[in-house]
């Protein structure tokens, strides 16, 4: 069912069901990060590998300080800069996030997507959620409502309709390395950007040996096409 029905969509998540949810990069297949039960129905709606960590989404920055341990001066410019906005960072996590969701990782990675829908949707529950792209594992992502039936159909109960995504391709995911910042996947923030504001940064999208993030594998975003 599509939709532009915010309180539907929280009553919905709040049951334990997965929702479709719009922001600028993609559309998420969102369930509520405290309720394991919801968070396993994303893998299993997706066909997505539990060694693939999701992203938690929240309602502002401060929402950081629940679920991170002390982060250091580069995050807190970053995330000042671009949240609400297409950047995901990579944190040390405490126990709220449960494994599940890091891939048994120490880190997890957070962000504040920019959708007035979704922010309106985040305001109004009092859980983050956890958002993958809303389509099977492997496919290209879903940049509309309709795209997200087209490839999910009834396995997710509400897609909240907010229109075409602005972007279009997933976030920039950035986390730290002996204090350093790293570029784990690239998105649409040019990486100049990012070091006129912070300095020197690594640039790790190439490794695929250990991942530490979601878009880390050789083979992932896949058209079905040449």
């Amino acid at each position: 069912m599509i939709g532009k029905d915010v309180e539907l969509a929280v009553d919905y998540l709040n049951q334990g069901k997965l929702v479709a949810i719009p922001t600028e990069t993609v559309y998420g297949l969102a369930a509520n990060a405290y309720n394991l039960d919801a968070v396993t129905q994303i893998f299993t709606a997706k066909n997505r590998p539990q060694f693939d960590p999701l992203i938690v989404h929240l309602s502002e920055f401060r929402k950081l300080l629940d679920h991170t341990q002390v982060f250091s001066q580069a995050v807190s410019v970053l995330a000042r800069q671009y949240w609400p906005g297409p950047l995901t960072l990579v944190l040390n996590k405490n126990d709220t996030i449960d494994d599940l969701i890091t891939a048994g990782l120490s880190t997890a990675a957070f962000r504040v997507p920019n959708h007035p829908l979704t922010l309106d949707l985040l305001q109004k529950i009092d859980f983050p959620l956890v958002a993958p792209s809303a389509n099977p594992f492997g496919y290209i992502s879903p940049t509309t409502a309709y795209h997200v039936e087209e490839q999910l159909g009834d396995k997710v109960a509400y897609i909240l309709d907010g229109g075409k995504c602005k972007i279009g391709i997933e976030s920039t995911i950035i986390g730290i390395e002996t204090s350093l910042p790293v570029v784990y996947r690239h998105g649409s923030i040019p990486l100049e950007e990012i070091k006129e504001i912070v300095g020197p940064i690594i640039d790790k999208t190439k490794t695929f040996n250990h991942l530490k993030t979601p878009g880390m594998m050789k083979s992932h975003y896949s058209p079905h096409k040449k």
